[in-house]
């Protein structure tokens, strides 16, 4: 890698959740705090279901906190029959288990002897120093040393659940979140798109509003929107607030997207003072499947519904997230694609 250059001047760029997969990354939850009065058996349950639909179609990477909690699981997965030659349990500790968020934004590019992968190790303040997390930040860092990929360092905060990208050069996010004066001290539009350009290869930027009730990101877009492929982007809506659709369906008419499907916000989902982020465009794109959080409310019928609608070819399997969603996060947070390459890292479980 030449030093100095970005990602794009070297012909990266991020690629589409749906482009093809060598693996998807998780953090293995570990931290009561998290998911407040709820049972962390469940939260593991939920899991298991995520890594047992996923494992037929790719490798599943989770990182451990200790190797006492990697040889439970890894007992439990062979209790359920899922394919552990499919998964690398990897020791590595954490503050907490959203790797969407901490974890390597990897990228490609395409060369006359294959594809080549990299990517960004951004930094992560915890959602503008919301909480004292310092190990997350470094996960990048380890990695960076293991797996043997050209890394590159932006030197700014950005989370991965803040983007969205239709890996042909456009990206979504909120200027709520990535223009927020908690991270970056309140970096300018220019700026932000600049970096945007260059470290994800995004030449145009759409900027949506504001961000679901609950969410304690500032307004992550894979709450609000979701590309399901470059002219198609599915978004959240709730009847009791037409204006949040309808301004929305607006900037993206004029970015040129010529298929929008609205996916309902379901019903509020925990206390009615405190409602939780809940929402079915967390959903995570595998190589076979679309992983749909759904709360047991009526919209879960009309999300799986719109996915299948949306990604022929994948089955969309529902994952009951109401105890995930304690944790403000679902699915796609808890996820982290890294792109099929020429060089699929092979890594030991001590990392």
């Amino acid at each position: 890698m030449n030093k100095g250059m970005t990602p794009s001047e070297q012909g990266y760029r991020m690629p589409a959740e749906w482009e093809p997969h060598a693996a998807t990354w998780l953090s293995w939850p570990h931290k009561q705090t998290t998911w407040p009065g709820q049972d962390l058996a469940l939260v593991e349950s939920a899991y298991f279901q995520i890594v047992a639909a996923l494992a037929p179609g790719e490798r599943v990477r989770i990182l451990m906190r200790d190797e006492a909690t990697r040889d439970r699981v890894q007992a439990g997965f062979e209790e359920r029959d899922i394919a552990t030659s499919q998964l690398d349990l990897l020791v590595l500790p954490t503050d907490d288990a959203w790797i969407r968020d901490y974890g390597p934004n990897f990228l490609v590019r395409d060369t006359p002897e294959g594809r080549e992968v990299a990517f960004n190790k951004w930094q992560f303040d915890s959602w503008g120093g919301k909480y004292p997390h310092k190990k997350d930040n470094q996960v990048g860092e380890v990695l960076a040393g293991k797996l043997g990929l050209p890394v590159f360092r932006p030197d700014i905060v950005l989370e991965g659940g803040a983007i969205e990208v239709d890996g042909q050069g456009r990206c979504m996010t909120t200027s709520t979140c990535l223009l927020n004066p908690n991270r970056n001290g309140g970096l300018s539009r220019e700026a932000m798109e600049n970096y945007l350009a260059e470290y994800l290869g995004a030449g145009q930027v759409i900027w949506l509003e504001g961000g679901i009730e609950g969410d304690d990101t500032d307004g992550h877009i894979d709450n609000l929107a979701r590309f399901a492929s470059p002219d198609t982007v599915l978004l959240a809506f709730d009847e009791k607030g037409p204006d949040f659709l309808e301004n929305n369906l607006r900037r993206l008419e004029d970015a040129g997207v010529t298929k929008l499907i609205p996916l309902p916000l379901p019903a509020p989902v925990g206390p009615p003072d405190t409602p939780l982020p809940a929402s079915h465009l967390n959903f995570y794109i595998g190589n076979r499947v679309v992983l749909c959080p759904v709360y047991g409310g009526p919209s879960d019928a009309v999300a799986l519904e719109k996915l299948a609608e949306a990604f022929p070819g994948r089955a969309v399997v529902p994952i009951g997230s109401e105890v995930l969603i304690w944790g403000l996060g679902s699915i796609h947070c808890l996820t982290q694609q890294e792109p099929a390459g020429m060089k699929t890292p092979a890594l030991n479980s001590s990392i």
